[in-house]
């Protein structure tokens, strides 16, 4: 789960992180009323899930409160990415003397928590690793033993040479460890760590994203969860119970089962198409699930054909045909839908997909192949 940078904020601000004062706007008038609050220079900041608000105009610096009034009015509703602004964060500028980057991430290869540091912030972290990978320093850290505070200090060095900086910035790495590790957090970045013209070392940008898996022990973060801010097609998926992640191609893709999933997105690329989606019905036999699995990729309009592949152990074959036959009937699709159901009463599926004509088949290459030739995209 993603959360947007000022509940991050507000969430490293309970931890003792030095955040800058700031507050959401809805309407220009109090974007304006917040401004004249500070009574300094502020800056107006989107808050979308996405990343590159500001090279889409998203952040603006604002000299007064009139000029905060005039841009909120300008980034409340554009479109970033695909996502509407409904809110900005209205907080103090600050005059930034150096930008550094501190995030941390959970690597999966060692199982460990990975500190990233680097002198060069303000810029995608991808960038820095594209260009000049030297620039960034990492700490795998010990799930059991924890962040020590030498660790810390070791890294602050790699970012500051002011005795007094390098304590602050040691004072947020070790503050920003515990709260990824309290919050069941997958990523915790703070981009730029900037120090000002007093000497101050302060988190200028905040993002967080939540595992979902720990939600339920998160209730506070979970509270925060912004429904407008999210796909609604996952949205839609995640209420169905549906493991979804949408991609940008045109085969939609229902599977029962992770591991098989991806072989059949794998195959759909061997083959010269596009997966549209990830989607895992999961070892149900709901019929209701896979009429909400194919409604759900019916509302991606990139979708040109739909490739349903089960390979049934606890999921039984004919339920998840007279899913597809409910769904067919209820949402009456324009785009080509092509079968395969094997495994658990899977003769009996075949009978009752006969009774609408589909398309099936019984090998996962014939079904790949097969989706991508009614898909009529040119391979």
């Amino acid at each position: 789960m993603k959360i947007h940078e000022y509940q991050a904020k507000q969430i490293f601000a309970e931890a003792g992180i030095v955040v800058p004062a700031g507050d959401i706007a809805t309407t220009p008038i109090e974007a304006y009323d917040l401004a004249v609050k500070y009574n300094k220079p502020v800056m107006v900041k989107s808050q979308v899930h996405v990343g590159g608000r500001g090279k889409a105009g998203g952040i603006k610096y604002a000299e007064n409160a009139e000029s905060a009034k005039v841009l909120a009015t300008q980034i409340l509703g554009m479109d970033i990415k695909g996502l509407t602004v409904k809110k900005v964060l209205v907080t103090i500028a600050e005059d930034i003397i150096s930008e550094s980057y501190v995030g941390i991430i959970l690597d999966r290869s060692t199982k460990r928590p990975v500190i990233m540091v680097s002198p060069a912030g303000g810029v995608d972290i991808e960038e820095v690793a594209a260009k000049t990978p030297e620039k960034i320093f990492k700490l795998f850290v010990d799930p059991v033993e924890g962040l020590k505070s030498f660790q810390a200090r070791n890294l602050a060095y790699k970012l500051y040479r002011d005795i007094n900086q390098v304590r602050k910035a040691a004072d947020i790495i070790m503050k920003l460890y515990k709260t990824f590790w309290e919050s069941d957090a997958s990523l915790v970045e703070i981009n730029p760590l900037i120090t000002n013209t007093g000497g101050e070392v302060i988190a200028l940008d905040a993002k967080m994203n939540i595992d979902d898996n720990c939600l339920y022990r998160q209730p506070a973060i979970s509270a925060m969860r912004d429904l407008d801010a999210e796909d609604p097609a996952e949205v839609a998926a995640r209420e169905a119970d549906l493991s979804f992640v949408k991609l940008d191609g045109a085969i939609g893709c229902i599977v029962n089962g992770a591991g098989l999933a991806m072989a059949t997105m794998d195959l759909v690329k061997r083959y010269g198409g596009d997966p549209a989606n990830f989607l895992d019905i999961g070892g149900s036999s709901n019929p209701q699930k896979v009429v909400d699995a194919i409604s759900i990729i019916l509302s991606d309009s990139n979708v040109k054909a739909i490739l349903i592949n089960i390979f049934g152990g606890i999921t039984r074959c004919d339920d998840v045909a007279n899913g597809i036959v409910e769904a067919i009937k209820q949402l009456q699709p324009e785009v080509p839908i092509v079968v395969r159901l094997t495994g658990t009463n899977e003769k009996e599926a075949a009978k009752i997909l006969k009774k609408v004509n589909l398309p099936s088949e019984d090998t996962l290459d014939k079904v790949v192949k097969k989706a991508i030739e009614l898909s009529g995209i040119e391979v």
